[in-house]
Parts: C-alpha cells; structure tokens; sequence
C-alpha cells in the first residue's frame, strides 16, 4: 500500500488533524525562511504530541550537520532539502541512526538517476522551480520521473491532491505520496482534505 505523508504542520490544530486521519508520517519544516517553518521550543511542543504510530519527519535545507542533530533525537526520520552533498549524508550517518530522505527537484531523469547511489534511505522527488526549495504546490513532471531508472523507494511530492493521486500512484509507484499545500484551506491544514487524501489513497 501507498504510505501518505502530511508535510507542513505548524500548529496545535495541525497535530489534531493528523492523529485524527493517521497519516503513516508527519512532516515539519525546521529551517528558518519557510512559510511553513517551525522553530525549535515550537517543535518540540508539537513534536511530543504525535501518535507513536506516525513516524515523524524533520526537513533540512542546507542547514549544519550539528543544528539538525539536536533535532534529531525527537524525530524518525531526517529529510535533506536542500544542495546537501553525499559527504554531507555520510557525515550525518556518522553521527545519527535515523533513516534520511533526500529531495530531489528534478528537472530531467539524469537528475535523478545521480542519486541512485547517494547515501539515503529514500528519495524524495519534488516540482522543479526555479529558486524554490519546495512547497510551491506545483505538480511534478510525472514523464521525467517515469523515463527514470530509480533504485531507491521514493516519496512523490509536489502538487498531489485527491483530485490526482490515483493517477500518480498508477502511473509512477510511489513508496509514498507527500502533500502540503494541497491539503490546506487558506494556509492552513483542512481535516476533511487531510482526511480524503488519505482514504482515496488507502483505498488503492
């Protein structure tokens, strides 16, 4: 089955919604500069609060090895979103035991294909738009992901909704589906899209 993953949370509301609708992950944005960012007293507030069941995702972007680090032991898994380098992913493998996701903003299967081999437990494949990090809500080029060789589980991000994740799950396999925006009403996580999300994906 197509796990689901609920990216963006920020609030005390946004921790409700999930353990209401039960995503198999939870995501938090703890670089600074993001619309969606959480800073760290904030996260750890929320952080405690998720089921044990949702296995819990931090996303980096370019940030020190040691500032994820303190982050690390209240999370499961480390999401790498920025330029970071497989030295990088090594060096932090060195120094944690969490499964690290890497995101990839692909602009052609050759962009892809080059991280076959990067020291992750999965990738992450994101829309590619320029000077944007990710979270744009903007779909992903499906045929670039289809035409590559991909020898890791990977996460299908940018723009998936209820309205197109059946065609996405039927046409490229995803490990798991990752929505924010798309799940959200006025910048904020609406529960019933949340929740059909995740019911029309399970019940693939």
């Amino acid at each position: 089955m197509t796990r689901v993953k609920i990216c963006g949370l920020r609030r005390e509301e946004d921790i409700k919604i999930v353990n209401s609708c039960s995503p198999d992950y939870a995501g938090f944005i703890l670089s600074q500069g993001f619309k969606r960012t959480v800073g760290y007293s904030d996260f750890l507030r929320l952080v405690k609060n998720v089921k044990a069941e949702i296995q819990t995702v931090g996303v980096f972007v370019n940030e020190p090895i040691e500032s994820i680090l303190k982050f690390a032991e209240h999370l499961d898994v480390l999401q790498l979103h920025g330029d970071e380098d497989a030295s990088y992913a090594t060096t932090l493998r060195q120094k944690t035991d969490r499964k690290i996701i890497k995101a990839i903003r692909a602009k052609s299967p050759d962009d892809i294909e080059r991280f076959n081999g990067y020291p992750c437990d999965y990738l992450l494949i994101d829309a590619y738009k320029k000077g944007e990090y990710g979270g744009t809500g903007k779909v992903a080029d499906w045929g670039i992901i289809k035409r590559a060789k991909i020898s890791k589980p990977f996460f299908l991000a940018g723009g998936i909704s209820s309205e197109n994740v059946l065609d996405a799950i039927n046409a490229l396999s995803p490990f798991c589906v990752d929505a924010s925006s798309s799940v959200e009403t006025d910048g904020f996580k609406d529960e019933r899209k949340v929740e059909k999300l995740i019911s029309i994906t399970r019940k693939e």
